[in-house]
């Protein structure tokens, strides 16, 4: 096994899933080295595949960024030729990861009883919504509005503005992540047992547990979570704060942190304003703080102040733009961002997973599938031959390759 080569290679994942959830979470399965094969829907696949702009060459970058290492079958299995074929590859896959509308498998014949009958091995990820008991259970969700839910708008944001959500999937990618890790635990299980589990995760229980702090807060009978802008609980100064040219992120977690910021942007006066010396009496007089501090910061550009914030050795961070983030040295230094050769993107370039194996980040075999690409050799693995093959996409059961 080479360093890249994940774990993984061998086992067959099938992946019925839309969006973000259940492909972020599969996509990392394929990089990890399983075969992935992605089962979509006849004529349109996943709702990704449309969600453009933004794109690149003409392909949605959303579809493109979660959907590497990957088969794709475009499949009618609610007719009879097509639920044949669906519990053909059932019964040779490993995991089975599904985020559709609560209970729509089921109702197209393959709940989860039927499946651990058909393949007693199969670890079964359902991904949902609100959870799977409640009375939301049944509901449709998306990622921003179980942040809503959830309390994480509620103290996103300045006090007194309009709600605002993270603008980016975090319970989506985080459930993903979250099934990642039931997958590698009932494995291990499977080990063991010889039997697969059913493994259930929902947006809500990810939300959760990025409140843990504010929920075990309720329970201990606190009062809810300021709404702090880009502030922190218990620490002043803490945060973005303004700069004539944009913003500088400024962390002063102790009173020696404080009187180094002082000293490095020149307002060592602030110290002998009243209540200013010491962090508690800065959390009282936290929105004077902030103003004192921030008619100082402005006085600099980015580039002025941020050397002397290093110098002082004050913990800090320009709040940089996307453009800047993709340009920055850093970045480009721990090789997140990786070129993938695509047919179509001829300059394509993807973000790596999070973590590297002796140096190694995990291997990028392919790029995003066509609709339907790979499809000839899932149905050849599950006995089709083909002139069978040939019959079931006539008959427009499936979508076979249409890049090759």
């Amino acid at each position: 096994m080479s360093a890249t080569q994940g774990s993984l290679s061998g086992l067959r994942v099938v992946e019925i899933g839309t969006s973000v959830a259940a492909p972020f979470g599969t996509q990392i399965l394929g990089d990890m080295g399983a075969e992935v094969i992605k089962v979509e829907r006849l004529g349109t696949g996943d709702d990704t595949r449309s969600w453009n702009p933004p794109s690149w060459s003409g392909e949605s970058i959303a579809f493109m960024s979660f959907n590497r290492n990957k088969k794709s079958l475009a499949l009618d299995y609610k007719s009879d030729e097509g639920r044949e074929v669906l519990t053909r590859l059932l019964a040779s896959a490993d995991v089975l990861v599904q985020n559709l509308r609560p209970g729509a498998l089921a109702k197209a014949g393959f709940s989860a009883e039927m499946l651990r009958k058909l393949n007693p091995r199969l670890i079964i990820a359902d991904l949902s919504g609100f959870g799977h008991t409640g009375p939301r259970a049944a509901q449709p969700a998306y990622d921003p509005l179980l942040q809503a839910y959830s309390g994480i708008v509620s103290i996103t944001g300045e006090d007194g503005g309009e709600p605002v959500r993270v603008p980016v999937s975090l319970l989506d990618m985080g459930t993903g992540m979250w099934m990642v890790i039931s997958v590698y635990e009932a494995l291990r299980r499977r080990d063991a047992s010889g039997v697969g589990s059913h493994v259930q995760l929902s947006l809500l229980q990810t939300a959760l547990t990025w409140m843990t702090s504010p929920m075990i807060g309720q329970a201990a009978g606190n009062p809810a979570p300021a709404r702090l802008g880009s502030g922190f609980r218990g620490v002043v100064p803490y945060g973005a704060f303004p700069t004539s040219d944009g913003h500088v992120f400024i962390s002063a977690g102790n009173d020696s942190l404080w009187l180094r910021l002082l000293g490095a942007i020149g307002a060592e006066d602030l110290d002998e304003r009243e209540g200013f010396k010491t962090n508690p009496e800065r959390n009282v007089r936290r929105p004077e703080v902030i103003a004192a501090l921030s008619e100082r910061t402005s006085a600099f550009t980015l580039d002025e102040i941020v050397p002397l914030l290093e110098k002082a050795g004050v913990p800090h961070s320009p709040v940089n733009t996307v453009d800047r983030v993709f340009k920055d040295p850093q970045v480009k230094a721990i090789g997140m961002m990786q070129s993938l050769p695509h047919p179509v993107v001829a300059d394509l370039q993807v973000m790596n997973l999070p973590m590297t194996f002796d140096g190694a980040y995990p291997e990028l075999r392919t790029p995003p599938p066509a609709l339907g690409e790979g499809a000839d050799e899932v149905l050849g693995s599950l006995g089709y031959d083909a002139e069978a093959i040939d019959a079931l996409a006539e008959s427009g059961v499936v979508k076979v390759d249409p890049r090759t």
